[in-house]
Formats: structure tokens, sequence, C-alpha cells
């Protein structure tokens, strides 16, 4: 047996983490183990919605697990009960299947809509996704995305996913047939670059799925739970999906996840679908307490606003600097950098104590907290102006 020198070394390597260890987390902060304070406008992916160790969620988990932890998903417990009925109601769908991850979610979407093209439609199989998207790392949900990383890894995908080009309803026409039993794709590609799908697009693929009678499954695990200035992104289109999975910040840090359908689709059969953690007690809890923050209309008209200052902060660091566009909704935005500078940017930015993110070379995305403050937006674009600055004297040095 071999015994690891180093505490980092006991774990798994799978992405290349900076040394840093944080202990404490609070709001738009976190604290590592010597004391540095950080400004974080990546939360977890956009998963810690209202912050840090927000007291709301910390209250309901501690209170719960006192209560009841899990029942097992063999039978009812009250707070899954609860938060389903919560979130039918804020909702155009009627029924909800709990999971634990976004990629869960997405796997119990594709199983859903394979059951429903099983019986009801001959036996189609096939769901149109999109080049660009992003739907998770189980096999099914990365055959599932158009993520160029991920097409030479772990052969042979799952089949039945052609892809189509994001705001050309053409390309979905072309690929639709016999075999397609559903149309999905997220509203806002987020790993892509954070690349909206247009309203108009949106709803004429809700009519094309209308007419071909298959379903439109929306990938909200980025874009609900308010993240967008709606509780759900797909409100903004005036469209009624008929199937719609949530995470990250549904449970507000917590790791919990969620399947909606109308119930029309919802034709699961007993076996079809499980999971040993899924609707425990104890996420539902923190869902709970995030959906009744995030649900409300003055909190939702916030993030619009603050979104929106966020944005004209932004363009004007793009015009200060000779950058991009700034592209996005509510406080899910991204900055076109036009250079491969965004990792560059994103290890000076950790050194000054921010922490940004960069899903292209080209590109820095911005996930702050729903409840982030103008004062911590601007500190955060004063940093990142200096920063541009360095390296803008940096290239015309080199």
């Amino acid at each position: 047996m071999t015994h690891t020198a180093h505490p980092f070394d006991a774990l798994m390597e799978i992405t290349a983490r900076p040394n840093n260890v944080f202990v404490r987390g609070e709001g738009s902060w976190l604290w590592d183990d010597g004391g540095k304070r950080y400004l974080d406008f990546i939360q977890g992916w956009a998963v810690n919605c209202l912050g840090h160790s927000p007291p709301a969620v910390a209250e309901a988990i501690a209170s719960q697990a006192k209560t009841l932890i899990t029942a097992s998903p063999a039978y009812h417990n009250a707070t899954s009960l609860k938060l389903a009925k919560a979130l039918v109601d804020s909702s155009c769908f009627d029924q909800v299947f709990f999971a634990n991850s976004g990629a869960e979610a997405n796997e119990g979407a594709i199983k859903l809509a394979r059951k429903y093209g099983a019986l009801h439609k001959a036996g189609a199989f096939e769901i149109i996704t999109f080049e660009g998207g992003f739907h998770g790392r189980t096999l099914a949900t990365m055959s599932a995305s158009g993520k160029k990383a991920f097409e030479p890894l772990f052969e042979p995908k799952v089949k039945g996913f052609p892809k189509a080009q994001l705001n050309d309803i053409a390309s979905v026409r072309q690929l639709t047939n016999k075999n397609t039993v559903g149309v999905m794709l997220e509203p806002i590609q987020g790993e892509a670059g954070v690349w909206p799908a247009t309203d108009q697009f949106l709803q004429e693929l809700r009519a094309l799925t209308q007419e071909h009678g298959v379903l439109l499954i929306v990938d909200e695990i980025q874009t609900g739970m308010g993240r967008t200035g709606e509780l759900f992104a797909y409100e903004r289109a005036e469209i009624a999906p008929d199937i719609m999975t949530l995470g990250k910040g549904i449970g507000g840090g917590a790791p919990l996840a969620a399947l909606l359908a109308t119930e029309r689709v919802s034709c699961f059969e007993h076996g079809d679908q499980g999971g040993t953690f899924n609707g425990n007690s104890l996420m539902c809890a923190a869902g709970l307490a995030v959906l009744e923050q995030v649900s409300q209309p003055a909190f939702l008209k916030s993030v619009a606003d603050t979104g929106l200052f966020l944005e004209s902060e932004l363009q004007r660091l793009s015009a200060r600097h000779g950058l991009g566009e700034v592209r996005g909704r509510g406080l899910l935005l991204a900055l076109d950098l036009k250079l491969p500078i965004g990792p560059a940017l994103v290890a000076q930015a950790l050194e000054v104590g921010l922490l940004l993110n960069s899903p292209r070379p080209d590109t820095l995305r911005f996930m702050p907290a729903l409840n982030v403050t103008r004062e911590e937006i601007s500190q955060m674009t004063d940093q990142l102006d200096t920063i541009l600055t360095k390296a803008g004297a940096a290239r015309r040095v080199a």
C-alpha cells in the first residue's frame, strides 16, 4: 500500500486546481486557510444563488437535520411533497421527480422522453440537441452535449442525439424525422460562452415541436431559479415546454436537482426511475428555503436590475479596453475578450482575491450570487479593470 505525501494527493486528479484551500464563505466572499479573502463571481458555477452559507438555507438544513434526514424514496416525506407542490404552482408543469445533480435530472429527462417515444411515438428515441450545448457528465448527457472536447471521450457514445445549430430553426427542422421524440436545449448555453436562445427561436421551436408531436425539453440547470431575472428562463419567451430540468441554484449550495414534466408526458412506470437519496428531506428543506426567497417578485426584479448594472459595467470595461460584446441575461453574463487571454486573467484575478471563470479562452463568464450588491460589482470591475490595464501594457511591450 502506498501513502500519499500531501493531502492534495488523496484527491483524484480531474482538473487543475490552484493550491488555495477554502474554509469559510459568507455571501459573495470566501476565505482560505491563510485568512485571505476572495470576492466570488463564480459561486460554484451559479450554484450558490443566495451566496455562500445563506442564513435561510443553513437554518433550514440545521432544523431539518434534527427532525428527519431521509426516510427512503420508497416512502413519502412531508418536505419533498411541499417542495414539489411549490414548484408545480410556480411553473407550467404538473409533476416533479427530485434528483441530486443536474446531470442526473437531465438523464431522467432523456429517459422520460424515450419512454414517451416508446409508448406514444412508435419507438421514437432521438432527441435533437445543439452544438455548444452542455447537459452533464454521465455517458448519456455527454452524448447529448455539443461540447467538442467530449467527442473523443469514453467511446462508444450513446446514440440518438443529432446536433442542430442554436437560433437556426431550419437546422432543427432538417433533423426532425419519424425517430424524433424531443428537442432539448439550454435557454442560454453557459459552457459554450453564454449564448442565449432568442425568444423568437424558442417560440419557433415550440411551434415546430407541436407541429410534429415531439417534446420540448428545457435544461434550466444554470438559468433556472431566478438567474435571468425570471424564475425560469422559458417564461421570457412566453412558451410552455413539456419537460424542464433544474439543478445548481435550486439547492442554494446543497446537492439538489429536479425533473419537471406535464401530466401528459409523465409516463414513468414503477421501477423505471429512482435513486437512493432522491427527494430526501434534508435537501428538499434547502430547496424550499431557496424557492421561498427567489420566487418573490421583488427579488426577481432586483436580479434583473442588478444584472443590468453588471452588464453596463462590463460594457464600460469593454469600451475602455477594446474588447467585444457583453452577452447573456440577468446575472448570467459573459464578456468577449477577443483574444485567448481568459485563463491568464483568471489566474491574475485569483492572485488579487477575485474568483472569475473562463469557459472558453476568449471569454469571461460572470455568475455572482443573485443578491450580490452593486458595491461588490463595482469592486469586481475595478479589480478587473486593473488586471486588463496591466495585460494591455504587457501586450504592447511584447
